[in-house]
């Protein structure tokens, strides 16, 4: 016991931070577009960027993994391969020995894999967290059809036992998302898996935000059991139809006031419009500024949406779940929409009962971008095996899938639907070194993620005794440690 309390205080100083630290969290500006500037003048005015009052210090280590199987998911993978970790990034990958940098630490992957660090595109850790009790319940906010004003960010638990388990899956990053209950559930965050005091603090940098929105049964369930719109699939579309318009005409609104502003008289200021920090968030999506995420099962509302998106000339990101998105995959393909969905899981709703296994194979055999993702705290835990189920559907089928391209699934593709393919999701010089190194071919049923790194920082070895994840669990047993 003493030993986990010590670990725990061991934590919080390595945060830097107080316990009774108040955070201000969310992704960039949680309620407003970006200023629009024509010459001197801005509107709607730029909201302070909220300050992580809880940081995380990341320690990176100077590490060369050597003698392993590389599998850097971008077609090419080293059969006895090197890979020099320094200053949080990739610094060097070869096919033969590294030499050390003085002071590194040296790994023998004799026998072993490595990886890139895993992402998961759909996840409620921290506000459905564990256990799930009512108290946990915090991912809808299903007293309006439309919330885009609220931001997942703002509900996330960061001591959800939960992150510590992905992490021991080999997750380095993930995207959690206000769940489906409304047409739009507001905005999405994407964290790296450092430990923090607040879910601000665990923000990965330079990531772009992302709005939820949802089609099909949930939102006509969830508001026509209250006798109240929607209670159909066309009450769905007329709704949003109705929120993108107003979106759009305040656009306007704002335009022309910026003209007048820029314009004005002297002493004939212009009195300024009403702001709406919710619209705003719309506005956001219509300019493309933050990333679309829909939510949405069958063939024809996914069309449905692609229709509405043509009408008010936005883009869509990833249609996430998607069972019938192998229906139309050669739209999806050449709109270049991404499909976040899962190896098996179909049939708990009419809208599911078309799914196949073999939906990730068929868009990717189209030259589409598609990624397993989990919408669970177990799945997270051993996404490599969801991808290996889906790879192994797609040869049986004869589909045109590779190794690579699975592996894709849960790394690059991911990264370029969160909009951070940039910075992650392949191993490459250059680009951040969150690193997993597998006991077995990482699509084996006994692989076990055993060393993660996180911009470099070690943040889970399974040889070491560590600290726990969440402090929920001092005392607890030895739970998930770091």
């Amino acid at each position: 016991m003493m030993h986990d309390m010590t670990d725990a205080l061991t934590r919080v100083l390595r945060l830097g931070v107080a316990l009774g630290a108040i955070a201000l969290v969310g992704a960039g500006c949680a309620g407003s577009t970006k200023a629009k500037k024509e010459g001197d003048v801005t509107w709607p005015p730029a909201d302070d960027e909220p300050r992580d009052l809880t940081p995380v210090t990341v320690e990176p280590e100077t590490v060369v993994i050597q003698n392993a199987t590389v599998m850097t998911a971008t077609g090419e993978t080293l059969e006895s391969g090197s890979i020099l970790l320094e200053d949080g990034d990739i610094a060097e990958i070869s096919d033969e020995t590294i030499e050390p940098p003085e002071g590194a630490k040296i790994v023998d992957g004799e026998g072993k894999f490595v990886t890139p660090g895993l992402i998961d595109t759909h996840s409620h850790i921290g506000v459905y967290s564990v256990p799930g009790v009512q108290a946990h319940a915090d991912g809808n906010e299903a007293t309006s059809p439309t919330t885009p004003e609220v931001d997942a960010a703002d509900s996330t638990w960061p001591q959800d036992p939960a992150f510590g388990r992905a992490l021991a899956g080999g997750v380095t990053a993930l995207q959690i998302l206000p769940g489906s209950a409304n047409l739009m559930g507001g905005r999405t965050v994407t964290l790296e898996m450092h430990p923090g005091i607040s879910s601000r603090a665990m923000v990965f940098e330079g990531a772009p935000g992302g709005m939820k929105m949802a089609c099909g049964e949930n939102p006509k369930r969830v508001y026509g059991s209250r006798g109240r719109m929607p209670s159909t699939r066309m009450g769905n579309h007329a709704y949003l139809r109705k929120i993108f318009q107003d979106a759009a005409e305040l656009r306007d609104t704002y335009e022309d006031y910026r003209e007048k502003l820029k314009n004005h008289s002297e002493g004939d200021k212009p009195t300024p419009p009403s702001r709406s920090h919710a619209l705003e968030n719309v506005i956001s999506v219509l300019e493309g500024e933050i990333l679309l995420h829909v939510h949405c099962y069958r063939a024809d509302d996914i069309v449905r949406f692609l229709e509405l998106a043509d009408e008010f000339d936005f883009e869509i990101r990833s249609i996430h779940h998607g069972l019938e998105a192998y229906k139309v995959r050669d739209i999806l393909t050449k709109w270049d929409i991404s499909v976040s969905t899962w190896a098996d899981w179909w049939g708990y709703k009419m809208e599911m009962h078309d799914g196949i296994p073999y939906n990730a194979g068929l868009i990717s055999d189209a030259g589409g971008r598609a990624v397993i993702h989990s919408d669970s705290p177990i799945g997270v835990q051993r996404l490599n095996q969801e991808a290996a189920k889906a790879f192994y559907k797609a040869k049986h089928a004869g589909l045109d899938v590779t190794v690579d391209d699975a592996l894709r699934w849960i790394t690059a593709n991911a990264a370029w639907t969160l909009g951070i393919l940039d910075k992650t999701g392949t191993l490459e010089e250059g680009k951040r070194a969150d690193v997993v190194v597998w006991s077995d071919h990482p699509f084996s049923t006994y692989a076990e993620a055993e060393k993660v790194w996180v911009e470099g920082h070690r943040e889970f070895d399974r040889s070491r005794e560590g600290e726990p994840w969440s402090d929920f669990e001092v005392g607890q047993g030895e739970g998930v440690r770091r």
